[in-house]
């Protein structure tokens, strides 16, 4: 039945009810509906400006968004493993993981770091067919550099079994080293796809995807009753990496397939191998400085003490991402400053990257020191004497987020070598510093020789970045160069 005209306008009465109640309810919502139609309106603005600096931030929000869900992933994972392992277990896989998150990356000799020098550069002269080149050959030498890796760690752990490697270790270090060619590949896909600003695939992969597996299957194992100790754990983590590699290594192809034309290729290994290897110097006192500190613990303590650490260190893993994140948005970008001369335009942007690290480093670690000991005590009894250990190196991450991706931004203007010699300065006080303190202080020596060698680096950097650039690389620094 057709609703004639006059049925369908509103009465008189509900015409003057409901301008009294836009009346009413205009003032109150007034407030709140003004500041969400600015603040989506910056959005629209943000998300349509394709400049640098528009883009850096966004990939540097992007890169974070994912890391600080990896991050949940991860520490909730580590909480779960500690409950179910004990401490003791636990200790054993934090100490053979931690050898394997310092040999893995350190594996393809900086192939991944090269790839941001690479493919801009290559891509930025129309070189097509040295592009194909790196992406194809660049991965195949990171493979066989961690097999490589693997095989020597395996011989060495075998090798020295019984004195001065414990004989309940050997094994779970066996299986660490079979994940080192995964985690090398990884690597190096990682820097090609954020080379391509493709943030998504190079980290969901590793920091949701691979915990997410773990922690499925361990699970599994502990409600079918079957023991979860250091052994299953590591190989459930050996066959997460290999799957979530060869996944990876699919979605980049299709991808790159799609980007660049099929063509001739042309494989330069010693012009790659010459950037990266002073780069994977500075990677590796880096992967060092922030490692030496559970690598010597391990050697005075038992594994209950080592995971006891192992759970306040990675209670500030957040603090950790915010400086990875906004280096691995930036990177390329100070190489394209570099590049064309720019000197202003890379004082502002190094200022705005600084800004962007130190901030939020500032209020994640105030919070986290504020809720450090329960926090601590989700990983179960005992983990809560951890806290000062938490306090102390949350103290040496500050001065590290004050100067910013300061090392990013001397490896991508020419000056690795000026950030190798920072880090192995750095890396000589921790290790010095950790066989003075630990024997005397155990954990919260260890956690003292990190802070200070934090300070030690922070400082250098600054300076080398002042001397060699000409750049203020500060917190509270200036938005010009020096002259």
């Amino acid at each position: 039945m057709a609703v004639s005209e006059t049925e369908r306008r509103p009465s008189p009465v509900r015409r003057v009810a409901g301008g009294a109640l836009r009346q009413i309810l205009r003032p109150v919502l007034r407030p709140v509906v003004r500041p969400l139609a600015r603040a989506a309106e910056r959005l629209r603005r943000a998300l349509a400006d394709d400049s640098g600096r528009a883009v850096a931030r966004r990939n540097a929000g992007l890169a974070f968004l994912i890391r600080v869900a990896g991050a949940a992933v991860a520490f909730v994972s580590q909480i779960l493993l500690a409950r179910w392992m004990g401490r003791f277990e636990f200790g054993i896989y934090v100490s053979v993981w931690t050898w394997a998150s310092v040999l893995g990356p350190l594996a393809p000799l900086g192939l991944g770091y090269a790839a941001q020098r690479f493919v801009p550069d290559y891509r930025l002269h129309g070189d097509l067919a040295g592009l194909r080149g790196f992406l194809l050959g660049g991965r195949l030498l990171a493979l066989a550099f961690g097999v490589v890796a693997g095989i020597v760690l395996a011989a060495v752990v075998v090798a020295f079994s019984g004195r001065p490697v414990p004989p309940h270790v050997v094994l779970p270090f066996a299986i660490g080293a079979a994940t080192l060619p995964m985690l090398a590949l990884g690597s190096t896909q990682d820097g090609i796809s954020r080379a391509f600003d493709w943030f998504d695939l190079a980290l969901i992969p590793v920091f949701v995807v691979q915990p997410l597996l773990v922690v499925a299957a361990v699970a599994g194992l502990h409600a079918a009753g079957r023991p979860v100790d250091a052994v299953a754990v590591l190989a459930v983590t050996c066959a997460a990496a290999w799957i979530v590699t060869a996944l990876q290594t699919v979605l980049l192809r299709r991808r790159l397939r799609a980007k660049i034309p099929a063509g001739p290729r042309r494989h330069a290994p010693r012009a790659w191998l010459a950037v990266s290897l002073p780069i994977v110097l500075v990677d590796g006192f880096f992967l060092l400085l922030f490692y030496v500190d559970i690598l010597v613990l391990q050697v005075f303590e038992p594994p209950q003490e080592v995971a006891i650490y192992f759970a306040a260190s990675k209670t500030l893993a957040l603090v950790h991402f915010i400086a990875y994140a906004v280096g691995a948005a930036v990177a390329h970008r100070f190489s394209a400053f570099h590049a064309q001369g720019d000197r202003a335009g890379l004082q502002r942007f190094v200022a705005d990257a600084i800004r962007w690290s130190f901030w939020p480093t500032l209020a994640v670690g105030l919070m986290l020191v504020a809720l450090g000991r329960p926090i601590l005590s989700l990983f179960g009894p005992g983990f809560s004497a951890g806290y000062p250990v938490l306090v102390v190196i949350m103290l040496g991450l500050l001065a590290r987020g004050a100067v910013g991706p300061a090392d990013r931004l001397l490896n991508m203007t020419g000056h690795s070598s000026a950030c190798a010699l920072v880090y192995a300065v750095a890396l000589a006080a921790n290790l010095a510093l950790c066989l003075i303190l630990i024997p005397a202080f155990g954990p919260i020596g260890a956690a003292v020789a990190m802070a200070a060698a934090v300070v030690v680096e922070s400082s250098l950097l600054f300076v080398m970045v002042r001397t060699r650039l000409g750049l203020h690389a500060f917190v509270l620094g200036r938005g010009r160069p020096i002259a």
